[in-house]
């Protein structure tokens, strides 16, 4: 890659920065990047969504997919750069950013050797994947209608620059969000005794809820439950009638998935119910368990190796990905890249290492080049062909 390029594929990774935008929102962002694709010749794909880019390059039967998603988080950036969001509250602390331009400098390479592609590739700058709603809509539009692999990224801050991991089978997690809400009596807290103190319930169920991971599952499940939020209360002398907590729960199997929900939802009413309260829990499915493929993550870290990177099997992810959806669809691969940054994902300080950028769009365009002459390779000619019959 030439240094004109890396230099404006970092260029255009500051200007997604600046301008990032929410789930399913990203008409600002889909513009800027089919803009670019349009600069290079790049031919848009017309589809039936609301936002989001698609576009392919090369042509023939064979065809697989290159996925980058664009959306942002609702988290106000604290990292001070010269490019930080330009819109408060708002931030690419997720990294979609540098995911988007890698796959724009991938599309660059691509369109190069053109003429030489056995076949089709697919990008698909997709939105809503912070909310697990931009695979499914793709999905419905046809992005996946003839694709026969499909290939994703993340960066990982907790892995050096140059770094590269994924793993056959299970790697992101199930992971679920739920709401509680306990109701209870309110009263002057002079006189509890006349109430029903919902605060007091609902600390006995998380207390409940955190024993629960390591007293009734096996300690070798993968497996975690974290209560993120709590609201009750408006004032200091009143016991709230109402308390509200949610969370999340984190899987990598789908029996294991199903049997916390159960336990969870007879903790959280036989716990109120015994201390003359009541609670409701909602529990909301999230991306399902992300399964690999195993010869294509066996392929992608063999390209890896190929491309310099240093290759290592990834271990177990908690996080979600909605890149596991188009993996229950065709097979496929999701790497992880490392970024080395000090903060973590959904952090207002992240801050990714931009050389990862063009490096990671040399590898995805060999990555889909190699698996184009793969699927070449495994097409059965026709029996003409194996006969000598015309």
């Amino acid at each position: 890659m030439s240094d004109i390029l890396e230099a404006q594929l970092i260029a255009w990774r500051r200007e997604l920065h600046s301008w990032p935008e929410l789930s399913n929102h990203e008409q600002a962002t889909s513009a800027r990047i089919r803009g670019w694709l349009a600069e290079a010749d790049i031919r848009i794909v017309d589809y039936p969504i609301a936002s989001g880019v698609i576009a392919e390059i090369g042509h023939g039967e064979n065809l697989i997919a290159l996925r980058a998603d664009i959306d942002a988080l609702p988290i106000h950036e604290a990292t001070g750069l010269s490019y930080r969001s330009r819109h408060e509250g708002v931030m690419h602390a997720c990294g979609h950013d540098i995911h988007s331009a890698v796959m724009l400098g991938a599309a660059r390479l691509l369109k190069a050797q053109e003429a030489q592609l056995p076949g089709r590739i697919r990008l698909l700058f997709q939105p809503g994947e912070e909310n697990c709603t931009g695979a499914r809509q793709f999905i419905k539009a046809g992005a996946l209608n003839g694709v026969q692999a499909i290939f994703g990224m993340h960066n990982e801050p907790g892995l050096p620059t140059g770094t590269f991991a994924t793993r056959a089978g299970a790697f992101y997690a199930n992971a679920d969000r739920f709401v509680v809400r306990v109701e209870g009596k309110g009263a002057h807290a002079a006189h509890p005794e006349q109430g029903v103190d919902a605060i007091v319930i609902a600390s006995q169920i998380i207390q409940a809820l955190q024993a629960l991971t390591s007293r009734s599952f096996n300690t070798l499940d993968s497996l975690v439950l974290s209560i993120t939020r709590i609201d009750g209360g408006k004032t200091w002398n009143v016991l709230p009638g109402v308390v509200e907590f949610g969370g999340t729960a984190r899987t990598h199997d789908l029996q294991v998935r199903a049997r916390l929900e159960q336990r969870v939802r007879k903790v959280v009413e036989s716990v109120a119910q015994g201390s003359g309260a009541s609670a409701t829990l909602s529990w909301q499915a999230g991306p399902p368990v992300l399964i690999n493929d195993a010869e294509w993550a066996d392929f992608s870290s063999e390209v890896a190796r190929q491309s310099g990177y240093r290759v290592q099997t990834a271990d177990l992810h908690l996080g979600g990905e909605d890149f596991a959806i188009y993996l229950q669809q065709i097979p496929g691969a999701f790497v992880s890249i490392g970024s080395g940054s000090e903060y973590g994902l959904h952090h207002g300080g992240f801050n990714p290492d931009e050389a990862l950028i063009a490096p990671a769009a040399h590898y995805f365009a060999d990555l889909a080049s190699q698996a184009l002459q793969r699927l070449k390779r495994q097409t059965p000619r026709p029996a003409s062909a194996l006969t000598g019959h015309k």
